[in-house]
């Protein structure tokens, strides 16, 4: 038998003895009326041996614990952090301590005592009563000493808060990040709204879905990959300024930046374009460091990331002048191809100017763009939902926001020409039909949305895990999904 199963078998028993002795080892409920850092905070001033007559009502898990014959000590993790408790057979009774003494790592406890200072300098609570609240039935990892192994700590979450604390502030910041966000949006004028989840008709961007059936109506069925069609179905319905946190779901590759689900934050506000969006993105991001954070340098990876200057800003050819020495601008389609090749480049044999340009950008400049730093002004090519440039019919008017090399916003002047986004998607469904499984496809009932009239209109997404990733100092996306998708063990 392992030492785990050793452990696992020995607390088993111990609970069976619990049972007999007539102790309910779950409890329906617990009246806590503290919290370890309030206590810590408010008694810090006590001196060395100091006691008081404050009664505290703590709960939490059992971290460290040390029986010294009729007196023992232990500390006790609450939702906030830890504090020491103290306790005495001749406080609790002989059989009340005996049972706090036959206690484990990682059972729950309910503790009523008053605070004091230890001769150490611990403020600590004087244990005067103590109730069991949930037996643990397999010990911590490691003995306690944390948890390392980063496949155990993606898959065991649960585990993972209880053994690592600054996982779970990682987890509080990403919490304070969307307030912020949503805080922000509200001020703005914009109203939160909710489109469906499940769609007949996937869209809004070039992804491949998640399939299923809905037996009800015989009919194929998609989780979305974008919320961006229904929102602007809400602008043709008269709302002006709206914003979703939408989950999305993409049948796509597994990497440090990317996870099948991952949740967007989605703008839609009629009456503006591209432009008032670069500067609406960059006052939200400013907006959200410094609520979140009380400061604008952030560091990642041992670079200082500046969010209180203003954010660069760079048409994609310029970018490609300046990051990869490439004027593209002046350069036609074969010698393009010949760049390609010369840096080893995949691609289609029929790549477009537009595309190839887009892909030089992404293999030669995005990794170089650490500070926040907004790339605008994309070929028509990668863009069939925005609207074309009117200087330059080659490029549409989107941007996106990129931070430690990262794409972290989109943002374009959504196309509103029914007739040309029919164009679009037609091109769109020929990809598909010769094989492209992240081509878009035709929604008709779209279509006619946009043949009721929508204003001029832009839209702005977010991706709130990167954003997140880049503000924490996080290495993966799994770092910021509670949950992130794991190959079943």
């Amino acid at each position: 038998m392992s030492e785990d199963n050793q452990l696992i078998a020995q607390r088993k028993e111990k609970l069976l003895a619990l049972k007999k002795a007539g102790i309910n080892p779950y409890p329906s409920t617990f009246n806590k009326k503290d919290y370890s850092l309030d206590l810590l905070q408010q008694y810090k001033n006590l001196k060395k041996e100091e006691k008081t007559n404050k009664k505290a009502t703590i709960a939490g898990r059992i971290m460290t614990l040390r029986i010294m014959g009729k007196a023992g000590f232990a500390h006790v993790q609450d939702a906030k952090g830890q504090i020491q408790i103290y306790a005495r057979e001749n406080d609790l009774g002989k059989d009340a301590y005996h049972s706090f003494s036959k206690l484990d790592l990682g059972d729950i406890i309910g503790i009523t005592g008053t605070v004091f200072r230890t001769k150490k300098g611990e403020i600590s609570i004087w244990v005067k009563d103590l109730n069991l609240l949930a037996k643990s039935l397999r010990p911590l990892p490691e003995k306690w000493h944390g948890l390392k192994d980063t496949e155990i700590r993606y898959r065991q979450r649960y585990v993972d808060l209880i053994v690592n604390p600054q996982v779970k502030e990682t987890f509080l910041k990403r919490s304070q990040i969307i307030s912020a966000m949503r805080e922000f949006l509200l001020k703005e004028g914009f109203i939160q709204v909710e489109t469906p989840i499940l769609q007949s008709i996937y869209g809004g961007t070039n992804a491949r879905p998640f399939k299923s059936f809905l037996h009800n109506l015989k009919i194929d069925v998609y989780m979305r990959i974008s919320n961006e069609l229904y929102l602007k179905r809400l602008i043709v319905g008269g709302y002006e300024k709206i914003f979703e946190f939408s989950p999305d779901f993409r049948n796509e590759g597994i990497d440090s930046t990317h996870n099948p689900e991952f949740l967007q934050m989605e703008t839609m506000w009629a009456y503006a374009n591209y432009q008032d969006n670069m500067n609406f993105c960059e006052k939200l991001i400013k907006y959200i460091v410094k609520k979140a954070f009380n400061k604008y340098k952030l560091t990642y990876n041992k670079i200082t990331l500046d969010f209180g200057k203003p954010f660069s800003k760079l048409s994609m050819l310029d970018a490609l002048k300046k990051y990869a020495k490439i004027s593209a601008d002046k350069l036609n389609t074969q010698e393009l191809l010949n760049l390609l090749k010369q840096h080893k480049l995949e691609h289609d044999s029929d790549i477009s100017w537009g595309n190839a340009i887009a892909l030089l950008f992404k293999e030669l400049v995005e990794d170089k763009l650490i500070q926040p730093t907004i790339i605008y002004d994309y070929p028509k090519e990668t863009s069939p939902l925005a609207k074309i440039k009117a200087q330059d019919p080659r490029f549409v008017e989107r941007f996106e926001l990129y931070i430690n090399g990262w794409e972290i916003a989109n943002s374009y002047s959504e196309l509103n020409d029914p007739e040309l986004l029919k164009q679009n998607w037609e091109s769109q469904e020929k990809l598909a039909k010769k094989g492209d499984e992240e081509a878009q496809r035709m929604d008709k009932d779209f279509i006619r949305a946009l043949e009721i009239g929508m204003p001029p209109t832009s839209g702005l997404g977010i991706g709130v895990d990167r954003l997140v990733m880049a503000l924490t100092n996080s290495q993966s996306i799994k770092d910021v999904i509670f949950f992130p998708f794991m190959k079943p063990e």
